[in-house]
């Protein structure tokens, strides 16, 4: 009797787990452009945990990246390191402004809007004020388009008009089993 009843409790679970649909979320993610950091002497990106409305020191890297991402797919960070003393070389510092590597990368054709193409990754090196936030920063380079919230819909007119939008998987990034 035990063994009949491990027996149906197995069958059960492994037609349970084989015929549970795929929850909506994990088919959806969104488009949007992301945000990452370096601190002065990092080789590595972190993702930011607040906007562009904060002080960055001098030796900073700031990066820009047009990504999808869902519960299944995490954003990516520029594929361009955020080295500052390549980005950066040739510029001189002086006591009155400060120097931040920029890098923007407009993201994969693959979750690029209908109609649209990503441009060229943009790096450059911004001397800038002592006082400028990385929106300032960003902003002596390219456009910015933003909705009320502050969320960055924009960069250079790309993408023309949406702004951080909900879409499916794009093909390219389903993994298959």
């Amino acid at each position: 009797m035990k063994f009949k009843a491990l027996l149906i409790s197995l069958l059960i679970l492994a037609t349970s787990v084989l015929f549970i649909p795929q929850s909506q979320a994990a088919s959806k993610g969104w488009r949007y452009w992301g945000y990452f950091q370096a601190a002065p002497g990092a080789t590595k990106w972190t993702a930011a945990m607040t906007g562009p409305t904060v002080d960055i020191a001098d030796g900073a890297v700031e990066g820009w990246s047009f990504v999808f991402s869902s519960d299944d797919v995490p954003s990516l960070s520029p594929k361009v390191k955020p080295d500052f003393a390549k980005i950066c070389k040739g510029v001189k510092s002086d006591k009155d402004t400060k120097r931040i590597g920029l890098v923007i990368e407009y993201g994969s054709k693959a979750w690029a809007p209908k109609g649209e193409s990503p441009r060229k990754t943009m790096t450059t090196c911004v001397r800038t004020a002592k006082t400028s936030q990385g929106i300032d920063v960003l902003g002596q380079v390219t456009k910015i388009r933003a909705a009320s919230s502050g969320l960055i819909c924009g960069l250079g007119g790309y993408p023309a008009k949406e702004c951080g939008v909900e879409i499916p998987t794009p093909k390219a990034l389903v993994k298959t089993k």
